[in-house]
Parts: structure tokens; sequence; C-alpha cells
């Protein structure tokens, strides 16, 4: 994540927030979770929260709920997980995932987190279209 930079598209995603120290990105990955975006921490490199400093943990949870808030008024789940995982890919990022009454196990993980198998994408249109919304929620 650190050697990719602060790119509009990282290939997984269209970058929906530049932030001071964060960027999110609404995923292009067809998991049956609209609005699905991970946000990932830009500065020096930290694997975990407990690296912050108090204001940099600030800084980033505040962005990170900024951009869950986008995607409440966009999506209107019914719940919404914030997730900091890390265990394959050791920078910190959370995985903000949308949560619906017809996503099959409300009280599990998400199905794709539960799957090994790769995932379809999104038709282009339709993501570049939501991330559009998002970033003027988010302006």
């Amino acid at each position: 994540m650190c050697a990719r930079g602060r790119v509009e598209d990282d290939g997984f995603g269209l970058r929906v927030f530049a932030g001071t120290c964060s960027d999110a990105y609404l995923q292009r990955a067809d998991v049956g979770q609209r609005g699905y975006t991970i946000v990932i921490w830009r500065g020096r490199h930290v694997a975990e929260p407990t690296e912050l400093t108090d204001d940099e943990a600030s800084a980033y949870f505040s962005e990170m709920l900024s951009v869950g808030r986008a995607i409440e008024a966009l999506y209107r789940p019914i719940k919404l997980n914030f997730e900091l995982l890390g265990n394959s890919l050791p920078h910190l990022h959370a995985h903000v995932v949308p949560r619906y009454r017809d996503d099959g196990a409300p009280g599990m993980p998400p199905r794709f987190m539960r799957q090994t198998a790769e995932h379809a994408t999104r038709p282009e249109a339709e993501v570049a279209n939501e991330a559009e919304r998002l970033r003027r929620l988010l302006a």
C-alpha cells in the first residue's frame, strides 16, 4: 500500500476521498456489499493503529468515520462494519463494509470474507457513478 502512493485508481478501486492522513477507495469487486470501501492510512508505514500518535489516531479515525457517514447516506445499509485486519497485508487500513438485510448471514462476517474464491468486478460505469456520488458527499 505504501508503494502505490496516493493514486486515483489503485487497480482494486477508485479513490473517493483524499484526506490529510488517509485515502478511501470504493472497491470494484462484486462481493454483495454495495459500497464496500477501504480506508488506507497515508503517512509513514504502520501496521497497527497502536503505532499512531494520539493526534494521528484521532485524525485517521475521524476521516474513516466521515467515509462511513457518506456510505450510510448513499447506500442506506442497516449496519456498517469497520474492520482493521491486515493479516495478509500489514499496513494500516480499514474495511468499511455496509451490511444489508439481504446479505444472508447478518451475524457472520460478510460472505466475501468467508470465501477464498476470486470475485467478479462490478460494471465500471456503476462503480464510477457511485464513486462520484461518494466524492460529492465527502466534499
